[in-house]
This record gives structure tokens, C-alpha cells and sequence, in this order.
């Protein structure tokens, strides 16, 4: 088969996020030709929350077997969420994958604080629960000492599921960069804490997001019905995947767009941008790109917020709906998750008249989400274009509404609810750009919107 034979051929995105599994195959071109979801379920058997491997292992091999049926592919791709690792030996797991959302107990917690390097050298602000992956993974060697002594390698969870497919180890510094207190963007090393807890030779080899670790193992092959040279590809953090397109190939932009990466947690991203102006107390931080520069961001658990106020099946809103949050003057104030965000530690209120209909909570949830990534993108110093991806493309006021807030900048809009896919495309076909499709925001015409913000500003003081 000739170069041109196997890139003409299909590739497999398994993008894991906080809280779906979704597994995407594209053809050579691009396009999403099929995908089949499952919940990302946290199982709370054992020994602490953790996240059901094995459920999404089977259930992931019987999807790829079908997709195999349909037509020839020839790369896997995993692109997951961040703040998460796999502690493995030759056979296996040697721990259950912990969840990030679980609290270790307090009295680690003052330990690890003095351990954890200074802000100021990884940005990685000081996060609740296991956010810190450092703080995960000190907790696990402090609470089951016997079996991490038997780890073998520290697997951030893209190089997890590649290791897997492939059986290579590997290290990738998205997942490195993503708040671990692991890493130091700005000089692209270790930070001292894996030095101090003795982790470094459970570091395996670091490798490019895009570079291919070898074919998939022989046994999966049978199981799966892929050629024999399917490669599986090294894997990158969920929302440094939806960044890829928006770098060039140096790694920066001539006038570079904010990026909002949405979906269960919402990202704001600036590449190029500085990092002085970051604040460790507003959960601002530095991740890390797939080519290795530290990006400045901010977020907040987006999706889970947008959840908590219209509900779990919310209901459409008009514009007629907004505008009566607006003229009646209800507010939704932070926060109302406890994941982190610049509004950490504050709980989330509803003020002003009741909201009788399931129209007007998703209206009011809206005007949250759109005045929360206003306030995020002011703290990013964001003066340029503003690119928005993720699961809130489809909802159809979100981008008007930040067009009206931000004038001056122009907000775009991508074709893509799942910016990771388009990421994961990227890897497979590296030096390839994808054909983009986005349109404009027009600013959604509302009266009273802007001074709405200053009201609603007024009252996080």
C-alpha cells in the first residue's frame, strides 16, 4: 500500500470527557462520518470514586469492531479530559483511575501544600479536590503505599489508553501542563515536585501529541478487525486539542484569537498571550500547547453550571426570554459548582423575581454562561477575535449574546460542537491544516444587555 493509499483511509477519535465518551470515526477529509456516546460513569465501588476503564474498554473495542465493518481505518486517536492519570506495571492498572472530583482527607491536603512548587513556576493555581493531579497522585502513594511502590510507569490518561492499544509508554506535556503542579511550561520541564516525591523514574519517555507509538497490538487486531498496521497515535488533552487549529506552525498567531473551548468545563485560552497578568486566586493558569508553549487561560465548570440552573433536559428560550430575565432583573451569581473557577468557594444564588417556566431557566443559565466567559476573557487581557468551539455552538444566542458584550472584537463561531474531533483529526494528518467552516456572531440586539452586565458585576463585589 502506497503513502497516499493509507492516508486516504479513516481515522478513530476516542474523546473522553468528563462526562461522555464519545467515539468519532472521519474519514481522510475531515468529516465525521459516524459516532456512538456513552456516559463517562464514575463507579463508587473499591477503594475511592473512580472511573470505569473496563466499561469504556469493552464497550470501545465492540464499537471499533463495528466501525472496522464499514470501512478501512488506519490510526486511533484518544484525546480525554485532563487531571487524570493511570498507575500501571506490566500486567495492568495497579490502582483503580481516580477521580479528579473525590476530596482527599485534609490532613494530606496540608502535606501536599507544603510539597507543591510555587505558582509562580508552574501556574498551576491551588485547585480543590484532586484538580492537582500532583495531589492525587501523593495521596495514592501515601494511602496504598505497596501498590504504587509496584508502579511501573505514571500514565496520563491519553498515554493510558495508547499504551493499551499499543503497549508503549509514553509521556505528553498537554496532560503534563493541564494544573498537575507535575510540570513547568515555561521552561518545559518537570517541576521540582516529581523530583522531591521520587517520581521521575516513573516518567516514561516524552513524545509528541501527533507522533504514532506503533501499530496496535497483535490481539487486539483479532478483536477488532483493524488492518494489522493501524498505528495508535500518542493522544493530547481534551481542550489543547480544540487549540491545535488555531496554532500555526510555529506555534503562535500573528494577532491570536481568545479561544472558548465549552462543554462540561468552559476554557478560555490566548496563546501568545502574557503570563504575568496571571492570578493564582482567581484560577487563572498556564497550560501547555501541543508544541510546547505555555498558553495563558482561565475557566469555569461551564456545562455543569449551565445543568444546574435550567436542568438536565432544559427547555429552548427565545430572545422574547432573555429579554424578560433582563427587564425583570433576575441574576444568577457564582458559582454554582464546586470544581474550581475564579468564583471558587462562593455559593451560587438566584436573585431577583421566580422564574416559573423552564424557558426562562435556560435563559437565565445562558446569560450566566455568557457574562461568566465575558468576565474570563476581560481577565485574559482579550482584545482580538474571540473563537468559540464546544458544546455551546449549539445554543443559538450564546456567541450574539458575547458579540454585544465584546464590541470591537469579532466573535466567530466554529462548524464543530466538538472541537477535540477536529483535534484529533489534526494529530493523525500532522502539517495537514483541516478545512475550517465558522460563521460570524451578528451581536444579538437586546435592550438593557450591557448595563444588565453592570448590574450583575456590581454584585460579585
Amino acid at each position: 500500500m502506497t503513502r497516499d493509499q493509507s492516508e486516504a483511509r479513516a481515522i478513530i477519535v476516542l474523546d473522553i470527557g468528563k462526562t461522555n465518551v464519545k467515539l468519532a470515526l472521519i474519514d481522510a477529509a475531515g468529516n465525521q462520518l459516524t459516532e456512538r456516546r456513552r456516559a463517562n460513569t464514575v463507579l463508587r465501588d473499591g477503594p475511592y470514586p473512580h472511573h470505569d476503564t473496563e466499561g469504556i474498554w469493552n464497550w470501545m473495542l465492540d464499537t471499533i469492531r463495528d466501525f472496522a465493518a464499514t470501512t478501512p481505518v488506519r490510526a486511533i486517536v484518544p484525546v480525554t479530559h485532563g487531571a487524570t492519570a493511570a498507575l500501571v506495571d506490566d500486567a495492568g492498572l495497579v490502582l483503580p483511575v481516580l477521580d479528579y472530583e473525590f476530596e482527599p482527607p485534609a490532613a494530606q491536603r496540608e502535606d501536599y501544600i507544603a510539597q507543591r512548587p510555587a505558582y509562580d513556576t508552574t501556574y498551576s493555581p491551588s485547585l480543590p479536590a484532586g484538580l492537582n493531579l500532583g495531589r492525587q497522585l501523593a495521596w495514592l502513594a501515601w494511602a496504598y503505599p505497596a501498590d504504587f511502590a509496584r508502579t511501573k510507569h505514571i500514565l496520563m490518561y491519553p498515554q493510558y489508553w495508547a499504551w493499551r492499544l499499543s503497549g508503549v509508554a509514553a509521556g505528553e506535556v498537554t496532560s503534563l501542563g493541564c494544573h498537575t503542579d507535575l510540570w513547568q511550561p515555561s521552561r518545559q520541564q518537570y517541576s521540582q515536585l516529581v523530583e522531591r516525591m521520587g517520581w521521575n523514574p516513573l516518567m516514561p519517555p516524552l513524545r509528541n501529541a501527533w507522533d504514532a507509538l506503533g501499530p496496535l497490538r497483535p490481539d487486539l487486531i483479532e478483536r477488532t478487525g483493524l488492518p494489522a498496521d493501524c498505528q495508535v497515535v500518542c493522544g493530547i488533552h481534551d481542550s489543547n486539542a480544540s487549540l491545535l487549529r488555531h496554532l500555526d506552525a510555529k506555534g503562535s498567531h500573528a494577532a491570536p484569537p481568545a479561544v472558548l473551548s465549552t462543554g462540561t468545563w468552559v476554557i478560555a485560552a490566548l496563546p501568545g498571550g502574557p503570563l504575568d497578568d496571571l492570578r493564582e486566586a482567581s484560577d487563572m493558569l498556564a497550560n501547555c500547547s501541543a508544541l510546547g508553549q505555555p498558553v495563558p487561560c482561565i475557566r469555569f465548570m461551564g456545562g455543569r453550571e449551565f445543568g444546574a440552573l435550567a436542568g438536565t433536559d432544559a427547555a429552548p428560550c427565545s430572545v422574547a426570554d432573555l429579554q424578560q430575565i433582563i427587564d425583570q432583573d433576575s441574576y444568577a451569581l457564582p458559582a454554582f459548582a464546586e470544581a474550581g473557577g475564579p468564583f471558587a468557594g462562593r455559593t451560587g444564588s438566584v436573585v431577583g423575581p421566580a422564574l416559573p417556566t423552564d424557558a426562562e431557566r435556560t435563559a437565565l443559565a445562558t446569560l450566566y454562561c455568557v457574562l461568566m466567559s465575558d468576565w474570563c476573557l476581560t481577565a485574559l487581557g482579550s482584545a482580538g477575535d474571540i473563537v468559540i468551539e464546544g458544546s455551546f455552538t449549539n445554543n443559538p444566542h450564546f456567541a450574539p449574546l458575547l458579540a454585544a458584550l465584546r464590541r470591537g472584537q469579532q466573535v466567530t463561531v466554529t462548524d464543530d460542537a466538538s472541537g477535540t474531533t477536529c483535534g484529533g483529526w489534526m494529530l493523525a494528518h500532522w502539517g495537514t491544516a483541516p478545512s475550517t467552516r465558522s460563521h460570524t456572531a451578528e451581536p444579538i440586539a437586546l435592550q438593557g444587555w450591557p448595563q444588565y452586565r453592570e448590574r450583575w458585576l456590581a454584585q460579585l463585589l
